[in-house]
């Protein structure tokens, strides 16, 4: 009896043994990651291509972060170097990518495979020492969306110089529309960029600025100040630009109250939700004369994502970044956010990426503030546009900014 007892308990052992391996094997243990960035409009996008990497990875979970744009590298900077979170990431390329990389916080991705994903002209941006830390996602053009339906109506074409972008921008005033919606949040950073493109066109001009070599004194920038406190003296940004934010410079453009708007391409797919019948288009503000243009537009290759050195579940967080480069994925994402991604195999459904496109066979230029890697000069030259706004003259404030420099490369 003692015997069948003891085979018993033995036998009953051993399936709870079984039935707890099993259980355990099939449940497994789930790893939560944490994907932060700072596309808030691309949340319902990313909450749906979560949902089926979870579905097809059933140990890994995704916990998504969103932090404001303006105040993204602050927060996102003291997690990553915690380690205790923000396992995959997203950055600007310039002065954050630098400042990041220098902190140590990118995971080595040089020849993984997803890298190959990519097109091989636009990964330079996450590029430092000869390896690639961080990969480019999206494609965008960093010059004003303007409103066709009212450059038609008005009788406008696309300006081809300085003199026909003002002769165009008086007709929408008269008109009633406000010739150009401006943000103070991230117009000054963005908009500098195609004011300036022509007038200096030398593609290292801040890598020289950064060397001591060049000068915000001189008359490349004192004129491209001069030129945006011209558009303000003469009334072409709406009442207090610089106190009206991101979304509502956006709402007064998809209203069809302005007939530009000082952002870029990703700005697009968030004014069509709002106007679904808006014309839409690109153009850059030509500054000079069009036998000395040089650059049509701006691009940058930027939403750089990358993987935290510090992170405790570095395979999982591949897998995830890995997933998001499938050409069905990035198609996905693509469309629901109208971007333009840097990847290879996407296929384009909307209006707005079509638009967008059309800029791949047009001569732009790199945008020239994300080749800065000092955040104070960068700043710098984004206090410089404010203050001009501010009523300040552009050779006061090209100085203010150039003190800022010194002090900086000091």
């Amino acid at each position: 009896m003692k015997k069948t007892w003891a085979s018993l308990i033995i036998l009953l052992i051993s399936v709870f043994v079984i039935t707890g391996c099993s259980s355990s094997t099939s449940g497994g243990k789930q790893t939560t990651i944490q994907f932060v960035h700072w596309r808030g409009e691309d949340t319902a996008a990313f909450k749906g291509i979560i949902s089926k990497f979870e579905k097809e990875n059933p140990s890994i979970k995704v916990d998504m972060k969103v932090y404001p744009s303006d105040s993204y590298q602050a927060q996102v900077q003291a997690t990553l170097l915690s380690g205790k979170g923000a396992d995959v990431f997203a950055s600007f390329p310039g002065s954050q990518f630098a400042t990041l990389q220098k902190a140590g916080v990118y995971e080595d991705l040089t020849g993984k495979s997803f890298v190959k994903s990519f097109k091989d002209d636009l990964l330079a941006a996450g590029q430092a020492d000869n390896k690639q830390l961080a990969l480019p996602y999206q494609l965008v053009y960093n010059i004003p969306v303007y409103n066709k339906g009212i450059f038609e109506k008005e009788g406008i074409d696309v300006p081809k110089d300085w003199d026909s972008f003002l002769a165009g921008c008086e007709k929408l005033k008269k008109a009633g529309y406000i010739p150009i919606a401006f943000s103070g949040d991230i117009s000054p950073s963005q908009f500098i960029n195609p004011m300036m493109m022509n007038n200096q066109p030398d593609e290292k001009v801040f890598e020289k600025l950064e060397k001591g070599e060049e000068s915000l004194t001189n008359e490349w920038y004192v004129k491209t100040l001069s030129q945006i406190k011209e558009l303000q003296d003469k009334g072409y940004f709406q009442k207090d630009p610089l106190g009206t934010k991101k979304d509502g410079a956006a709402v007064l453009f998809a209203q069809e109250k302005a007939a530009m708007l000082a952002h870029g391409s990703y700005m697009m797919a968030t004014v069509a939700q709002q106007n679904p019948t808006i014309k839409q288009g690109l153009l850059a503000p030509i500054t000079v004369s069009e036998d000395q243009k040089v650059y049509d537009g701006i691009h940058t290759a930027t939403f750089m994502l990358g993987v935290n050195a510090k992170s405790a579940h570095k395979k999982a967080a591949e897998k995830f970044l890995s997933y998001l480069t499938e050409s069905k994925v990035a198609s996905e994402y693509a469309n629901k956010t109208g971007q333009l991604l840097t990847l290879n195999d996407v296929s384009y459904d909307s209006k707005e990426l079509e638009e967008s496109a059309k800029w791949l066979d047009k001569k732009t230029r790199f945008q020239p503030r994300f080749t800065i890697t000092k955040e104070p000069i960068s700043k710098a030259i984004e206090v410089s546009v404010q203050d001009v706004i501010s009523g300040m003259s552009p050779e006061k404030a090209a100085e203010k900014a150039q003190e800022e420099v010194k002090r900086a490369l000091q």
